[in-house]
């Protein structure tokens, strides 16, 4: 057998199973199905002993990970991500545009979570998981839950509204300086407010406007069918667009800026921000 990774194990909370505790601690097996496997086959070992499934880890134990010449690794994405906040409990971490958060595609922010992530050493926790969505071509901060409790918690705090989020875009064409939109989308109410920043001429589109949005519900393509209703389309949309007024090939100017919140766990209140990207720049320097 040949030696191939090793893990602390840090002080936890309390005891946990090491097929629980193991799943996203070495790179070539981030499943737990895969540890199991590992186990079973006689490849884990923990303080220089064999390990089995029934061993529970306390803290402070060494972990350490063999393969045979038979062993196959499995396939992992190298994608790092900028961690803009981490606890035990949850993360926010910045979602660059041009990537699915999650879905069948083996590129996704979902399956880069274990890579770029501290493991929780609470009793409950998971592999760490999206608690909302940010369109593929939209950049932003991502919130992300790190055990059971605290995704349960999340999206509860997610239903009653108690997370603000901030999104900037630049629309296009000239704009009140600031507004409500309440526009229903898939026949379910949808609330959006607005406030232009500002405004700059342009040769193509006549004006473009730098604008902060804080959407009030949370339906899909909000933002940008909101915008679209009020004649003011977002600039590099090619879904929700205004004819003859699409940009090509500069992606979507739009990017979830700031989350705010109070932590479920620790009452800490969160006020998260990441600036915008360059290309924003580029038009309001």
């Amino acid at each position: 057998m040949k030696h191939i990774e090793t893990h602390k194990v840090p002080l936890l909370e309390k005891p946990i199973r090491l097929q629980e505790y193991a799943v996203g601690i070495f790179k070539t097996i981030p499943t737990k199905s895969g540890i199991k496997k590992a186990i079973k086959k006689e490849l884990v070992f923990v303080n220089g002993k064999l390990a089995s499934t029934a061993l529970f880890i306390i803290g402070n134990e060494l972990i350490e990970l063999f393969k045979t010449e038979e062993t196959t690794s499995f396939k992992r994405l190298e994608l790092p991500l900028e961690v803009l906040f981490e606890d035990d409990y949850l993360a926010i971490i910045y979602k660059p545009s041009g990537i699915l958060v999650s879905g069948n595609s083996f590129a996704t922010i979902d399956n880069a979570l274990q890579q770029n992530l501290t493991k929780s050493t609470l009793f409950d926790a998971v592999r760490p998981r999206p608690v909302h969505r940010l369109d593929y071509p939209t950049s932003g901060v991502l919130l992300i839950g790190k055990t059971t409790s605290s995704i349960t918690a999340l999206n509860q705090l997610f239903e009653k509204k108690q997370i603000q989020k901030t999104y900037h875009a630049i629309g296009i064409g000239k704009m009140e300086r600031n507004g409500e939109i309440d526009f229903p989308i898939d026949s379910k109410e949808a609330f959006t407010t607005y406030e232009v920043i500002k405004t700059v001429p342009s040769v193509r589109f006549k004006y473009l406007n730098l604008v902060l949005l804080q959407p009030k519900t949370g339906r899909k393509h909000q933002l940008r069918k909101h915008l679209l209703s009020i004649e003011n389309p977002i600039l590099g949309d090619k879904e929700h667009y205004i004819e003859g007024l699409i940009l090509n090939g500069k992606g979507l100017y739009l990017h979830a800026s700031s989350l705010k919140f109070t932590h479920p766990f620790t009452k800490e209140n969160l006020s998260i921000k990441k600036e915008l990207p360059k290309k924003f720049n580029k038009i309001f320097p």
